[in-house]
């Protein structure tokens, strides 16, 4: 049978996102010739938009559509305390406990078997937040919230060292690891909201 080539290319499009194989993206793809035109072309707008009009906020490397996220605009949240996620979907996940400190995102975690080093994530970027902040006379709590992972577990304890051979000890710069309510190797986005409240209230200091 010759499918028409469109038809191909979506199917092709919607295999390379992560979670679709083969015949989601034949669902997903024939579901759409069902649509309307003015609601597909809304939904062409969306994905066209996705990548047009968002950012990555100066300060904590969030997605927002201006230069400083919502989150880092709010004066009543505490500045002073701020969670390393790996991804803005934990950002998400992270605001349904309550938490009312800020972020910093790194867009991923140190993964030598995929190449990924710190140069590739937004790693010294903290580093360069957290010196601007104390050289201000400000003392902060940074909060490991990668997942439990070994990737996760390296990285903080990357981000660990990093900081402390900068020079920032205990006395202006507690670092914490959100404790073990996570299952190892579990990703934060798919905790429930309990299960993160209880891991950011037991957080406990982190050493390297």
């Amino acid at each position: 049978m010759n499918v028409p080539k469109p038809i191909l290319r979506l199917i092709e499009s919607f295999e390379s996102l992560p979670g679709i194989g083969p015949k989601t993206a034949q669902r997903l793809t024939f579901y759409l010739l069902h649509f309307p035109q003015e609601q597909l072309q809304k939904f062409a707008d969306s994905l066209a938009d996705l990548k047009k009009n968002i950012n990555l906020c100066d300060t904590c490397k969030n997605v927002t559509e201006f230069s400083i996220c919502e989150l880092c605009s709010d004066a009543s949240r505490d500045h002073t305390t701020i969670a390393v996620v790996a991804n803005p979907l934990d950002v998400f996940a992270l605001e349904k406990t309550g938490y009312k400190g800020v972020y910093h995102v790194l867009h991923g975690v140190i993964d030598p078997l995929n190449n990924i080093g710190p140069e590739e994530i937004f790693v010294n970027d903290l580093k360069l937040r957290v010196k601007s902040m104390i050289d201000e006379g400000k003392n902060l709590e940074i909060i490991m919230a990668t997942n439990s992972s070994m990737e996760g577990e390296s990285t903080a304890l990357y981000i660990t060292k990093m900081l402390r051979d900068a020079g920032f000890n205990d006395q202006v710069l507690r670092i914490s690891r959100i404790a073990r309510g996570l299952p190892v190797g579990s990703d934060i986005e798919f905790a429930d909201d309990i299960t993160l409240s209880r891991a950011m209230e037991g957080r406990s200091n982190y050493t390297s």
